[in-house]
């Protein structure tokens, strides 16, 4: 895979303008274990290596365990997420696949059962802003970091 561009030297104000959104975001209180869930979880929907990459060492550096990452992609069937986790993880699916879902009452409902207005308010812009991030490293082609392999010729 070859980068089309670097988004940062083609519009360096829209992209500083973006990462001031993300930070506004994050500081927006949801707690940081939740924010690396739902990044990671949007980032396996849209196929965005680049962001996987980056979210679950994040993730893995406060703390998340190896299990819970290997286990997101199927959150559904495991037991080892929240009743928050699991609504926002569900509302989550629900705005990244939007056009298909149509952000269903019923996980609406979920998720005001465990976030405050705010909180959902706060929520869906973590969830814009992840998909805003994946749309820009998939569409430009953003390579992650690779460590050189031992075994490679």
């Amino acid at each position: 895979m070859k980068p089309r561009l670097d988004p940062y030297a083609a519009a360096p104000q829209a992209l500083q303008a973006m990462l001031e959104l993300s930070k506004k975001v994050h500081d927006s209180g949801l707690e940081a274990s939740l924010m690396e869930l739902v990044k990671i979880r949007a980032s396996q929907l849209n196929g965005c290596a680049f962001c996987l990459h980056m979210h679950t060492r994040e993730a893995r550096a406060q703390g998340e365990t190896e299990e819970r990452l290997y286990l997101l992609s199927a959150w559904h069937e495991s037991p080892l997420y929240t009743g928050r986790e699991r609504a926002a993880l569900a509302w989550t699916e629900a705005l990244t696949l939007v056009a298909q879902t149509r952000a269903p009452d019923a996980d609406y409902v979920a998720l005001r059962e465990h976030f405050s207005e705010e909180e959902c308010v706060n929520l869906t812009l973590l969830i814009g802003v992840i998909n805003t991030w994946n749309r820009i490293a998939v569409g430009f082609r953003s390579i992650h970091p690779v460590a050189q392999r031992r075994d490679a010729a």
